[in-house]
């Protein structure tokens, strides 16, 4: 691994109205190919942490770097570039756009950052292939089970090679034997690609996929229990 980390964080603090602290103190820092789990109880502020990572919100304190550049200086121009450069997100919705194909939702990243559609296209159809979908890549999401969707939105946030992955319950909507293999797809991927990825859990067996567990707080992430 390189000694830069693609993701660094400190002293990153995080509260709710009303005075509610969801986390202060936070410290973090994640390497090329190391995929760390963060795992905590619903309200403990996960999601809010990776919305913050990705620069969707703002901390209260604190910084965050990806791939080196400080996210709180940048104009939100800059940090939706920066997201769509650097950054690959896998969302517990899904959220793949029902009016396009599989292949062009995939695409979608490359097409927004390059004139190339037809390159943008190619590199969507062989991230489909890389996930088991590449006899796909003309179907809608309608066509698809639970599990195959996620395994687009895997596809679609690895296709432009982002150095930061992050993955709200990646597998919070799929069956035990399904969720095993998506995240046995990701964690392959994030070593594969070489990306630092944080994901975000409230399930330890799907945590032990990672390299890391780390244990969200409100004095910020601590180790977990055996990880």
């Amino acid at each position: 691994m390189s000694d830069a980390p693609v993701l660094s964080v400190s002293g990153l603090a995080k509260g709710v109205p009303g005075g509610r602290h969801l986390f202060e103190g936070l410290d973090l820092a994640v390497q090329p190919g190391e995929l760390v789990a963060v795992i905590g109880e619903s309200g403990a502020g996960k999601s809010t942490l990776l919305n913050i990572l990705a620069g969707l919100d703002e901390a209260d304190a604190g910084e965050v770097r990806v791939a080196g550049t400080a996210l709180g200086p940048m104009s939100e121009a800059a940090r939706t570039r920066l997201r769509r450069e650097a950054i690959g997100f896998v969302f517990q919705a899904f959220h793949i756009l029902p009016y396009l194909t599989l292949g062009q939702n995939v695409a979608l990243p490359l097409a927004l950052l390059s004139p190339d559609a037809g390159a943008a296209n190619r590199a969507g159809r062989e991230r489909l292939e890389a996930v088991g979908l590449g006899g796909r890549a003309n179907d809608y999401a309608r066509d698809l089970s639970g599990g195959e969707l996620q395994r687009v939105a895997i596809a679609r946030a690895l296709v432009h090679r982002p150095a930061l992955l992050l993955a709200d319950e990646p597998t919070g909507n799929l069956d035990p034997d399904t969720a095993a293999r998506i995240l046995a797809l990701f964690a392959e991927a994030v070593h594969g690609q070489g990306a630092g990825a944080v994901m975000v859990t409230h399930s330890p067996a799907t945590a032990r996929v990672a390299d890391r567990v780390l244990r969200l707080s409100d004095n910020g992430l601590v180790p977990a229990h055996g990880g």
